[in-house]
């Protein structure tokens, strides 16, 4: 009797090869061609959505704005380590610096750098540059007498900083974080702080928003999916509605809909709910955001609980 477990390796195709060969070498063929397939659409995707992200994180790290633009000054600050007086060459070189800035009008770009950190430098480098090539020697005194910004430990902290075209400074400033003079992290004032509110207040409010079409959606979507086809399918028209009409003219019925002259305040008014003096604002607010991204987004909640709900049995 012949062995069973050779009896594949003896099946042959009619060019003679092993069956197994010709099988593995047809599904790579079939695994490359889908692959090729969807190449054109990969390409798309990275081209136009993944590259863009990465180049705008690249970004949020690189700024080369006064390292380029001030080798002189790069050139000190690597020569001398952190917490070292402000000596005279060191003035000597920004202002070297400064000439060729003028030269190339590049004073902008820099002071747009070093603006990040310390506000209104941009409109100091851009009078220093101008007025480099008349400064004489003491550079230093020379320089704080054009503005004494120039005499500020800040400054120069940032510039160091600066020094180096990869830099954590954009999200130390989106943190409500700044540099002191010796280079330490502190908390802006309290006037100052504005990013981490928004931050925490634009969470709160997407929370809000997805919890609200969760409760509006689900309701719906469950009664869809437990209905006879036929009728589920015809009361799905209503769900994809929204998307038949454009999402600016969405947005600006809700305008003529929620503003105080608007439909449900002169309603509130005829009814005799409240007065005409203390009609309510509920547009370009935080309610009448809330409002409106829900009304928007509800689609996108309800579309995806539906594929879901539909096919789980109801038992």
């Amino acid at each position: 009797m012949a062995d069973l477990t050779s009896a594949p390796d003896m099946l042959r195709t009619a060019d003679g090869r092993p069956l197994k060969t010709a099988l593995a070498l047809a599904q790579r063929k079939a695994k490359w061609r889908a692959f090729f397939l969807v190449l054109p659409l990969l390409a798309f995707v990275v081209l136009t959505f993944i590259v863009p992200i990465l180049k705008m994180l690249e970004r949020s790290v690189n700024h080369d704005g006064f390292s380029s633009n001030a080798p002189s000054t790069v050139a000190w600050f690597q020569d001398h380590p952190a917490g070292t007086d402000i000596p005279e060459d060191a003035y000597a070189a920004l202002v070297a610096d400064l000439k060729q800035m003028q030269k190339e009008k590049t004073a902008g770009a820099a002071g747009t750098r070093i603006n990040y950190t310390v506000p209104g430098t941009i409109s100091v480098f851009k009078s220093a540059a101008r007025e480099a090539e008349k400064l004489q020697p003491p550079y230093k005194e020379a320089l704080i007498a054009s503005n004494k910004m120039w005499g500020d430990p800040l400054i120069w902290v940032a510039m160091r900083n600066a020094s180096s075209a990869y830099t954590t400074d954009f999200y130390m400033s989106a943190s409500d974080l700044k540099r002191d003079a010796n280079n330490g992290l502190v908390r802006a004032e309290p006037n100052q702080r504005i990013y981490v509110y928004l931050f925490i207040k634009t969470f709160v409010v997407s929370m809000v928003i997805t919890v609200a079409c969760l409760l509006l959606a689900f309701p719906i979507a469950h009664w869809l999916a437990v209905l006879p086809m036929a009728t589920s399918n015809l009361l799905m028209i209503f769900v994809l509605l929204p998307f038949w009409t454009s999402l600016l003219v969405r947005t600006s019925s809700w305008i003529a809909i929620l503003q105080e002259q608007g439909i449900i305040n002169d309603l509130m008014v005829w009814i005799g709910v409240f007065s005409e003096d203390d009609r309510i604002r509920m547009i370009y607010n935080q309610p009448g955001t809330i409002i409106v991204m829900t009304h928007n987004l509800l689609p996108f909640k309800e579309l995806p609980l539906y594929s879901v709900l539909r096919v789980i049995p109801p038992s």
